[in-house]
């Protein structure tokens, strides 16, 4: 009795491991190949990009300081100017006749003056008639000199030196000084302004984030910075943060800030339009495939490789995306195996027969950090 149920108890682990050699073998011929790849660690630099507005670092209206009606237009849109160059020109016909009747009224003035001093000198009229005398010629040259200003004013001259914008107004035209338009406005661009706004959460972000004890030095410690072209293209010069309002407009709930761009080869003008690139960098992160991974119900997972075939749905944490990868806060570390493409074929605890490929294969090459 002892012997058959001996018999019996070794027939049975017999069959038990034949049947998990089998089941295994059945595994093993069903397992999918899938690349995989070894999660590694960089430095990942991405970008925020906000819309910006140029304009030249000196953008001057140029406006007529007396009414008159245009008689000469001397420059074109887009010519370079000199400061002090007159750009236009406006009928003085009036103003003449207006400066002949003042020199007359000097002179007339004058006349009072000479004839009046020898007679205080005589002791025949009072000092009291030549003071007033020279009080009326004071004020006769006073309004003499202001209608040869005026007539002055009729060469509208360039405030500054730089380029001509868009001329608003042409020969024949009525100008003044309280039109809403200036007559064209002249534009330095040996360097320019990018304008742009960051919302309240991300200027905090800002604020935070950079190195500095206060705004001026964070401003100082932020990193170059980058224009990208309405064409698509990356503009050749680096530029330079440089100031922020440090206050949130109440109607925008934004704050403005300004950074600076050299621009020799004269391509940047005042209107142009863009997007300012600001770096922002993760240095000795580990990061996975965008390919990698999938969501569920608000959640990212990758499938971490267990042992030598088995593929676990692992939640990560992604602290950002760059680039097709995803910068990983947690779940998965350096030097862990992940699947690389596939994800939506496998289900957790599914068996595979790995087939590793390198990283960069997949993600494709980093950039490496901005400074």
């Amino acid at each position: 009795m002892k012997k058959i149920s001996f018999i019996t108890i070794v027939l049975g682990i017999l069959l038990l491991v034949s049947c998990k050699n089998e089941e295994q073998q059945a595994q093993q011929q069903g397992a999918m190949p899938l690349p995989v790849v070894e999660v590694p660690v960089r430095t990942v630099t991405g970008f925020t990009s906000y819309p910006v507005s140029i304009e030249g670092t000196v953008n001057s209206a140029v406006r007529a300081k007396v009414p008159g009606y245009i008689t000469d237009v001397l420059v074109d849109a887009g010519e370079k100017v000199s400061k002090g160059q007159v750009l236009f020109k406006l009928e003085t016909e009036a103003l003449s006749q207006d400066a002949g009747a003042a020199r007359a009224n000097v002179s007339a003035a004058q006349v009072e003056v000479d004839k009046l001093k020898p007679l205080v000198e005589k002791g025949i009229i009072s000092n009291v008639q030549l003071e007033t005398a020279k009080a009326r010629l004071e004020q006769a040259k006073a309004n003499y000199n202001s209608v040869a200003a005026s007539i002055g004013y009729a060469q509208i001259k360039s405030p500054v030196d730089g380029y001509v914008s868009s001329i608003n107004y042409r020969e024949g035209a009525l100008v003044s000084p309280g039109d809403p338009n200036p007559l064209t406005r002249v534009s330095d661009i040996e360097e320019v302004y990018a304008f742009f706004s960051m919302n309240e959460r991300e200027y905090l972000n800002f604020v935070q984030n950079t190195p500095g004890s206060n705004l001026v030095e964070k401003i100082e410690n932020f990193p170059p910075v980058s224009l990208e072209l309405v064409n698509g293209q990356i503009y050749d010069h680096e530029g330079k943060m440089e100031t922020v309002t440090g206050q949130i407009d109440p109607s925008t709930g934004t704050v403005t800030f300004r950074a600076i761009f050299p621009n020799p080869n004269e391509i940047l003008t005042s209107g142009n339009s863009g997007k300012i690139l600001i770096p922002r960098t993760y240095e000795n992160v580990p990061v996975v495939p965008e390919s990698a991974s999938y969501e569920q119900q608000g959640r990212v997972y990758v499938y971490r490789v267990q042992g030598d075939s088995m593929a676990v749905s692992t939640i990560i944490e992604v602290r950002d995306r760059v680039e097709g990868v995803i910068v990983v806060g947690a779940g998965v570390a350096e030097g862990d195996w992940i699947v690389a493409q596939g994800v939506g074929k496998l289900r957790n605890n599914t068996p595979i027969t790995p087939q590793p490929i390198p990283f960069d294969s997949i993600a494709g090459s980093l950039k490496p950090i901005f400074k």
